[in-house]
């Protein structure tokens, strides 16, 4: 564990710090995978929306 000793001769413990990395720009294909996500995620909000207008109006 790394300690450092501050003034007073309290010791501090850190944390590890992971190594930092660039991050890379996503590809053509996670970008058209993102995409296709995107839509069938607002397509099941959508389906869920319709059917709770369903049910509630259903009485």
């Amino acid at each position: 564990m790394p300690y450092t000793t501050e003034d007073g001769g309290r010791l501090n413990n850190f944390a590890i710090e992971p190594k930092m990395y660039q991050a890379e720009p996503p590809t053509a294909t996670q970008k058209r995978n993102y995409l296709i996500t995107g839509i069938l995620a607002i397509g099941l909000i959508a389906g869920i929306i319709y059917v709770a207008v369903l049910v509630s109006s259903a009485s």
